[in-house]
Parts: structure tokens; C-alpha cells; sequence
């Protein structure tokens, strides 16, 4: 745990997942490789702390258009099932 961690703030990595989301992306598997090469996360791994991320009301301060977002888009999905 960092000392942003520790002050209440959101980690680095966490951050840069964030910022991932904030991005769009032009073709098929083009995420999935920004994954890869720029957070050197597996996709699964990343969608798991993507997840957790977005439930944490750090992430909500921090960003609160791409948490609600992503908020959105998981219960609609929750919805479809």
C-alpha cells in the first residue's frame, strides 16, 4: 500500500484503469492490447479489478462521470440476464 493508498487516495494502477476506461477504442481486441502493453494485466485480471474498482467510492471522487458510467453500463448488463 502506497501512501496516496494509505491517505484515502486511489493507487496508481487504479488510476491508470480509470483512465483506460475514460479512452475510446477503434477496433476489435485494440482495448484488450492497451491492456496488455500499457497496464501489463491480463484482460481477466483487469475486468476483476476493474469491477472491485468500480464499487469503491475512492474511484466515485476520483472520477465520478467514468464510475457512474461504468456503474450504468454493469447494471444494464446485470439487467440482460
Amino acid at each position: 500500500m502506497d501512501e496516496g493508498e494509505r491517505l484515502g487516495r486511489l493507487g496508481r494502477r487504479e488510476q491508470d484503469i480509470l483512465a483506460l476506461e475514460r479512452r475510446g477504442f477503434a477496433g476489435p481486441g485494440a482495448k484488450e492490447r492497451a491492456i496488455r502493453e500499457e497496464l501489463g494485466l491480463v484482460p481477466v485480471r483487469y475486468y476483476q479489478l476493474l469491477n472491485a474498482l468500480i464499487d469503491d467510492e475512492r474511484a466515485l471522487a476520483c472520477d465520478p462521470v467514468t464510475v457512474n458510467r461504468l456503474r450504468r453500463v454493469r447494471e444494464g448488463r446485470r439487467g440482460e440476464r
